[in-house]
């Protein structure tokens, strides 16, 4: 099985990496905390549909009263009595007890 690596040893891997990068020529820039590259960084979550405008939605109090109305309850499912764990003797070949167990 092989061993998971240590933090030691995978920080200093990402150090070796970094250091390779920036002998070969690599530049890290460095960016203003916030700033983003993506093109709709101020409203990240806002969703941007271009085909149509977003349309209001109908209150429908009445429908959802009358679907409400006819469902029927669940019905219940009763769970099977539960046992409650005894204790049984365990005997050997000829008769004698060797140990008790918990039997469910």
């Amino acid at each position: 099985m092989k061993r998971p690596k240590t933090k030691a040893e995978v920080r200093a891997e990402i150090n070796q990496q970094v250091s390779e990068f920036l002998q070969s020529g690599g530049q890290v820039s460095e960016h203003q905390q916030g700033e983003s590259s993506r093109a709709f960084a101020l409203h990240p979550f806002k969703a941007q549909s271009v085909d149509k405008p977003s349309e209001t939605r109908t209150p429908v109090p009445d429908a959802i009263a009358a679907i409400e109305s006819r469902r029927k309850p669940a019905a219940k499912e009763k769970a099977p009595p539960r046992r409650k764990p005894r204790k049984v003797l365990i005997k050997d070949d000829f008769g004698q007890p060797l140990r008790w167990v918990w039997e469910e």
